[in-house]
């Protein structure tokens, strides 16, 4: 497995000159959207004339292509903003780069992370790194698959609603979801902005703990970041108690991964912690009121691509309203046009007191479940997902079979709490599984910290 440790032993020439030699030999799995050779190249050659130095100093990483970055165009996998040009860099672009961080492309991901698979993208599918004729789960599908397919150490994500954590599952790497807020949304194309997350992949727990310190922390150009606290830690965890999430382990989930669940949950308990069962009896409705509360924001971040800014824009029109109306209807994705119309319905007069303000209430009693668990419990586990990987074209033309996929990690998203996907094995196939760790609020260095000391368990 590709390291952040293993790139540093390298000169950043060859660590670059290796990535892009890699992105061509996995070209078949269709992970890159845009390359930024020229541009890493450059930077390469700072690190190693010693003008560019820092903690991850020649390291190269690849950002899903939501993100503004230089070097390559910013597309969210979307005809609407085909070829746009980013005027600045995402803050946590501008941290990792401050520290030598050097990125070599653009990921592919569902159209304005809409999506659990990474099949709606304009620039077709991301193939499964370990089995092509699978999905890579999504939105962040082709970030996953870089991690995995060792072109990089370490990949930038964004998780609304699973996106870093399903697609890790998926591929056997590491992803996680910070905690709200603790690392800036700016310069991220948005999708739903009260449970829009950056957060990244890697090999290892370590790793992640490295990238996600450089990352956090305050940005005044994002009015929901919160003050930096996340301090990872160098200590073997403490006695800590582990609630099972009940509710994710019966009728619905793959028999497989129950099982690697419970192996990873009696690890634990030969590592000294206790284990018990947690209910969440709020959880049956989670899918539910994120598929109504995501939407409503969908609908109003997605206004501002009208054919008039940014990309694309409709060709023949006579009127300003054609103008607008014939470049959402090329430039967006079939389940970009879902997402605005369920969320155009749910905000309109006579059904916002029914569905929109109804969901947000049934949001904060979900909310307080998680409040009353961690009151119990110091981490909880579960299923990442409810299956493996399941194959390309399987679920495109059942969208309510593909949200399901979402089930067991909107939860936390819809709470603004912490979680991670750590591998846990593969099935009898050879799919990888993932277990999902959800720390309370804030407690993402305590999350991240049990995580680390399982994986070298493990090892």
């Amino acid at each position: 497995m590709l390291t952040i440790g293993k790139s540093r032993s390298n000169s950043a020439r060859v660590n670059i000159e290796t990535a892009l030699k890699k992105t061509k030999e996995f070209d078949s799995h269709n992970i890159f959207i845009s390359l930024c050779q020229e541009r890493a190249l450059e930077r390469a050659d700072l690190v190693d004339s010693g003008k560019l130095t820092g903690k991850l100093a020649g390291v190269p990483f690849v950002v899903k292509d939501n993100y503004l970055t230089f070097g390559g165009p910013t597309t969210a996998a979307s005809n609407i903003l085909k070829n746009f040009q980013a005027p600045l860099q995402a803050t946590v672009i501008e941290r990792l780069e401050a520290e030598g961080a050097i990125c070599i492309g653009k990921a592919n991901l569902d159209a304005f992370a809409h999506g659990s698979s990474t099949e709606n993208s304009a620039f077709g599918p991301t193939k499964n790194a370990v089995d092509p004729s699978k999905v890579a789960g999504g939105s962040s599908g082709g970030s996953a698959v870089s991690v995995a397919l060792d072109i990089v150490p370490f990949a930038l994500g964004s998780d609304t609603g699973g996106s870093i954590r399903q697609p890790a599952s998926f591929n056997g790497v590491f992803g996680v979801k910070p905690t709200y807020g603790m690392t800036s949304r700016y310069g991220v194309v948005a999708m739903a902005s009260s449970t829009d997350v950056m957060g990244c992949f890697t090999n290892s727990a370590e790793d992640a703990e490295l990238v996600l310190s450089i990352m956090a922390g305050r940005d005044e150009r994002d009015m929901t970041s919160l003050p930096d606290y996340f301090v990872p830690s160098s200590s073997e965890p403490e006695r800590l108690r582990i609630g099972v999430i009940n509710d994710f382990m019966g009728e619905g989930t793959d028999p497989e991964v129950v099982t690697k669940v419970n192996e990873y949950v009696e690890k634990m308990k030969k590592a000294g912690h206790e284990v018990g069962d947690a209910s969440l009896p709020m959880a049956k409705y989670s899918l539910a009121i994120y598929y109504i509360v995501v939407p409503a924001e969908i609908t109003s971040n997605l206004a501002r691509y009208d054919g008039v800014r940014y990309g694309m824009r409709a060709q023949d029109v006579s009127t300003i309203a054609e103008l607008y109306g014939k470049s959402r209807d090329e430039g967006f994705m079939p389940e970009n046009k879902r997402r605005i119309m369920i969320g155009s319905y749910v905000l309109s007069s006579g059904y916002f007191d029914a569905y929109y303000q109804k969901a947000q209430k049934a949001r904060r009693l979900l909310i307080n479940e998680f409040e009353e668990l961690f009151k119990q419990f110091d981490v909880l586990v579960s299923p990442v997902t409810p299956t493996p990987a399941f194959g390309l074209g399987e679920n495109t033309a059942d969208p309510i079979k593909m949200y399901l996929s979402d089930a067991m990690t909107v939860g936390a998203s819809l709470a603004g709490l912490p979680a991670v996907s750590v591998p846990a094995g593969s099935t009898k196939e050879g799919l990888p599984v993932g277990v999902q760790l959800i720390a309370a609020y804030k407690h993402d260095a305590l999350m991240l910290n049990l995580a680390k000391s399982m994986e070298e368990n493990d090892g």
